[in-house]
């Protein structure tokens, strides 16, 4: 059985449905602070299965232990943190409680109730404004440039310290920038308030819902002077945690291992959006405005390791990302 926080939000969603259909029990948590309750409907449509959900907060230790003695664990994977990386600058204390305090709480209870597998939703924020472009998991780790990425790389450490203290087993997933939705179109990205991702702020401009979008910079040293990152479909991002659990059943204990989870393709944020526009036939309102505070010029993997160790590696293309994307704002319209 399989406890996943945050798994109402837009990646624990996706792995759910994953999981499920993999033949794991699974049980949720999560208190709705960047997700919606029907979310869990739509995942019983999609998979036709029934799970159990806990409308909790990780960071009351008490509600964490009544749902641990209510239930025997193997795999504890651990999505609940807020995510912004802006407004991680603004709000960097609520970003250090929320991200160290909640995490050092569900490893107590890994802990305390013997909970072998522990797989962590890190991000490769943790490698701040690295030297080189593509980077591996051996590629040096510079200060993140925010708070929101200082909270990945921290976690990180605890998690290895808690790994040689206990022997444990644990997997840290460096995602890189996921994007898409499933392909239902009945759950996607679609954050509570104004997005801070691109693409869903993008696909709400183009629905109508938001005036435009602003490309925070044009002067990068970059093919187009805009930012470059690593997109990487949800769906894709998602069967890795599965993957993860296999490859934890089979490790032996006292590991604690990274994987970059990308394509291993850098695009540009004006390639997305003229990507976006040939896959739907849809135009972008946008304009170009300074850069932004925290933003890395361009950052990419190179998933060699997690191709090799874990088994994994992506499916869908930068036009499957857009459709798909398109696919969830549309349904998500008609529902309204």
């Amino acid at each position: 059985m399989i406890l996943v926080t945050g798994g109402l939000g837009y990646i624990g969603s996706h792995t759910v449905i994953e999981l499920l259909n993999s033949g794991y029990e699974v049980v949720v948590i999560d208190n709705l602070s960047n997700s919606k309750k029907i979310i869990k409907e739509k995942i019983e449509s999609i998979t036709g299965k029934k799970f159990q959900c806990y409308l909790y907060d990780i960071r009351s230790q008490e509600d964490l232990d009544f749902i641990f003695n209510q239930h025997k664990f193997d795999s504890v994977i651990h999505f609940a943190a807020l995510k912004s990386v802006n407004e991680s600058i603004e709000r960097s204390v609520d970003y250090y409680e929320n991200n160290i305090s909640g995490l050092i709480n569900v490893l107590k209870c890994c802990e305390k109730y013997d909970v072998e597998n522990f797989i962590f939703s890190s991000s490769c924020t943790v490698y701040g404004q690295p030297l080189v472009s593509v980077v591996t998991e051996e590629t040096p780790i510079i200060k993140p440039t925010t708070p929101y990425g200082n909270s990945k790389k921290m976690g990180e450490e605890i998690i290895n310290d808690y790994v040689e203290s206990t022997g444990g087993k644990a997997v840290l997933l460096r995602y890189f920038n996921p994007v898409g939705s499933h392909s239902s179109g009945l759950i996607g990205d679609d954050p509570n308030g104004t997005p801070n991702n691109l693409l869903p702020y993008l696909t709400r401009v183009v629905s109508g819902e938001l005036e435009e979008l602003s490309v925070f910079g044009d002067d990068y040293d970059t093919i187009d002077g805009s930012c470059v990152r690593d997109y990487i479909h949800v769906v894709d991002l998602a069967i890795a945690h599965v993957k993860s659990i296999e490859y934890l059943n089979k490790s032996e204990r006292d590991v604690s291992v990274p994987f970059n989870i990308g394509t291993g393709v850098g695009t540009s944020v004006l390639e997305l959006i003229n990507s976006f526009e040939e896959a739907t036939g849809e135009k972008v309102k946008y304009k170009i405005v300074g850069r932004r505070n925290g933003d890395i010029e361009c950052i990419y993997a190179d998933p060699t390791k997690a191709n090799n160790e874990l088994g994994w590696k992506s499916t869908h293309n930068l036009s499957d990302m857009m459709e798909s994307a398109w696919k969830y704002q549309l349904n998500k319209k008609k529902d309204i």
